[in-house]
């Protein structure tokens, strides 16, 4: 029996039963909106530093399952005016 549980399929009830929403995505899953979030970062750096003025506003990320806030990272990130003065400081 738990030979026959730990080989079902992702979307099974008995999988979202126990591991709720975050059975929902795998690991190919998680990678992929990865990859889309730091295509979205890497846009808004190439635009923010050709637009003069007031850069646009950072891409939020893709929300992932379990997660409640998608703007809430733990990841530290800087502001324009603090990467522009640590590049003008080079």
């Amino acid at each position: 029996m738990r030979v026959l549980l730990q080989h079902l399929p992702r979307d099974s009830a008995f999988l979202r039963s126990v591991h709720g929403d975050d059975a929902a995505w795998g690991l190919q899953e998680h990678l992929l909106a990865l990859a889309v979030d730091h295509l979205a970062v890497g846009n808004w750096l190439f635009t923010a530093a050709h637009t003069d003025g007031d850069p646009p506003d950072q891409p939020d990320p893709i929300p992932r399952p379990g997660a409640d806030d998608p703007g809430t990272s733990s990841a530290r990130s800087a502001s324009p005016a603090q990467i522009t003065a640590f590049f003008a400081s080079l």
